[in-house]
């Protein structure tokens, strides 16, 4: 049996910031390496935290912080079964492509399961955006022909592997690979409307 989503995407992104160093850039705005894992670290830990809390993970180096994203994150609720994906296995997914697509990586071939939990979790930022675009709708469409709609009236449709929907509907959009189609006045409204996760 193959390790969960989490916890692979976990390792691969701690592989990833060491090769990389601790200044390379992220997809997240302003934020280096050391950044996204000061970030994660605190997510984990359940504190909120300022801007000094972040500046004094970051002062002990990133090694010390992929150290201790590597050992894993606490078990409450982390890595419940059944939540550990919901809740962190996203969370890495799109993390690790903030870092890869940010130093010229391309898209990762298909892994089932984590389609599978992309599809599954689309619906969420999907209907954020089709209220957001109202009076549009907007359309979900997988490769192999699946769809789902949210909203009425005219639609946007988005069109690529679950994964890249949800980059694109976390506010990757740039890097996300996926066609963007459908009413001239739904995609417009689509393109006008920022979204994150």
């Amino acid at each position: 049996m193959s390790d969960p989503i989490d916890v692979r995407e976990r390792l691969a992104l701690c592989d990833l910031l060491l090769e990389l160093g601790p200044d390379a850039p992220t997809l997240c705005e302003g934020w280096t390496t050391t950044d996204l894992a000061a970030h994660l670290v605190l997510r984990e830990h359940f504190r909120r935290w300022s801007d000094a809390q972040r500046d004094a993970e970051k002062a002990k180096g990133l090694p010390a912080l992929v150290a201790r994203l590597r050992a894993g994150a606490p078990l409450i609720p982390w890595r419940l079964p059944r939540i550990r994906d919901v809740f962190n296995g996203l969370e890495y997914f799109i993390h690790h492509e903030d870092v890869r697509r940010a130093n010229g990586r391309e898209p990762r071939a298909p892994i089932a399961d984590l389609e599978a939990l992309a599809w599954r979790m689309t619906g969420f930022s999907a209907r954020r955006l089709a209220r957001r675009t109202r009076p549009y709708g907007v359309e979900l469409v997988r490769p192999d022909g699946e769809r789902r709609r949210y909203g009425s009236g005219d639609m946007a449709t988005l069109s690529g592997p679950a994964t890249e929907l949800i980059l694109y509907l976390g506010g990757r959009r740039a890097t996300a690979r996926v066609t963007l189609g459908g009413a001239a006045d739904a995609v417009a409204a689509v393109r006008g409307t920022t979204m994150t996760l």
